[in-house]
């Protein structure tokens, strides 16, 4: 039974890490690298856009904006952070606990924006 309390979140991703959320059939995330240790979700598209568009792409040639819905009870445990401006709220998922975040994805994960 899928939970009817979904939170929305954005992904800013390079090249490399859409191709291994395109391999698991844009299911979930792939786990983080060693000097990953915390895995990034932002609440909202606007500041999603602006990762992938002015670091992103100067840094990889494309950013993409990713979209998907994760249960909201669980991310009850994860308390917003807000790292500069307004619109710079982001959650901070330990790169251990991937596997349970990407359990809590309800649907698939889409593209909603390409810059180049």
């Amino acid at each position: 039974m899928q939970p009817t309390n979904v939170t929305i979140l954005y992904r800013p991703v390079g090249p490399q890490e859409l191709v291994l959320i395109e391999q698991s059939g844009w299911k979930e995330f792939p786990p983080r690298l060693p000097e990953q240790p915390i895995f990034y979700p932002v609440m909202n598209e606007e500041y999603a856009i602006q990762i992938s568009r002015d670091w992103n792409v100067p840094a990889y040639g494309a950013g993409y904006v990713t979209k998907f819905a994760v249960n909201s009870d669980y991310l009850s445990k994860f308390e917003i952070q807000n790292v500069g401006g307004e619109i710079h709220d982001e959650l901070w998922v330990p790169a251990e606990e991937m596997d349970e975040f990407n359990s809590n994805i309800v649907g698939l994960i889409e593209i909603t924006k390409e810059f180049k």
